[in-house]
């Protein structure tokens, strides 16, 4: 008699060897949400970090490209004469042109945010300038400019489409805020950063939080979202005018091989 044993039958709902279950429809249902959540994050990845690093890109491009074709036009209008002394250049041009909605006028470069931070400012807040390829600064219309006496407000994402203030939270005090225009270049020194939420827009009047205040300094106010990849709050960073030179005298000496480099 033979000491095999003979095979059993597989007990129920058990499939045999070589064969496989077939998939139910609930099990269809749960792969294909699967496969959807993995080409969500991968789409969300795109959007967040290689969109963003690329927008960056355009946006410092078309920014250095702006500027040197300023510095092209104060060149042409230097004359043989050495160019005044920093304590001869009086009070800061305030430029009294209008800007239409997405016109660039000014340039930011704040080295804190890197050698590749530079951005074009346009005048307008709206989606058309902060998502721009060459834009991603807005100007808050109803604030001053550049050098005038009171607040000159802008506006940029820290997040995606470029982040021209993506490291707006690292800013320390006494940081450099370079604003650069047709007409000159203005320096800022970082003073203070607090966290307001989106309906506090007593951040733009003149006095900051002092609507009502007549203003005496020359002030820059810098916006953005906060936390990162959030709209709940605005985290906002306030600067103040240190002094200020004209196209024809060149950028500071500070930056000044960053924004030679610019050229190239």
């Amino acid at each position: 008699m033979s000491d095999e044993q003979p095979e059993q039958p597989p007990a129920r709902g058990e499939a045999t060897s070589g064969t496989r279950r077939p998939i139910g429809v609930v099990g269809v249902i749960g792969e294909l949400l699967l496969t959807a959540g993995v080409l969500i994050l991968l789409f969300l990845g795109w959007q967040l970090w290689w969109n963003d690093a690329i927008m960056a890109g355009q946006q410092s491009t078309a920014a250095s490209g702006l500027s040197a074709e300023w510095a092209e036009e104060a060149r042409a209008a230097r004359t043989d004469e050495l160019p005044p002394a920093p304590e001869d250049y009086g009070d800061p041009v305030v430029a009294t042109d209008s800007y239409g909605n997405g016109e660039p006028f000014a340039i930011m470069y704040v080295p804190r945010f890197g050698e590749d931070s530079q951005r074009r400012i346009a005048e307008g807040i709206g989606l058309d300038v902060l998502n721009s390829t060459e834009l991603g600064v807005g100007h808050y219309p109803e604030t001053q400019m550049p050098g005038e006496v009171g607040n000159f407000a802008i506006a940029s994402h820290r997040s995606a489409y470029g982040g021209g203030m993506h490291e707006i939270e690292q800013l320390q005090l006494g940081d450099a805020i370079y604003i650069q225009t047709r007409d000159g270049w203005y320096t800022y020194r970082f003073r203070d950063v607090e966290y307001v939420t989106p309906e506090t827009v007593e951040v733009l009047a003149p006095v900051p939080h002092h609507p009502d205040l007549e203003p005496t300094d020359r002030v820059i106010t810098l916006t953005s979202c906060n936390p990162l990849y959030s709209t709940a709050e605005r985290i906002i960073a306030y600067g103040v005018l240190e002094s200020w030179q004209p196209s024809t005298a060149g950028p500071p000496a500070e930056i000044a091989d960053v924004v030679a480099s610019w050229e190239s």
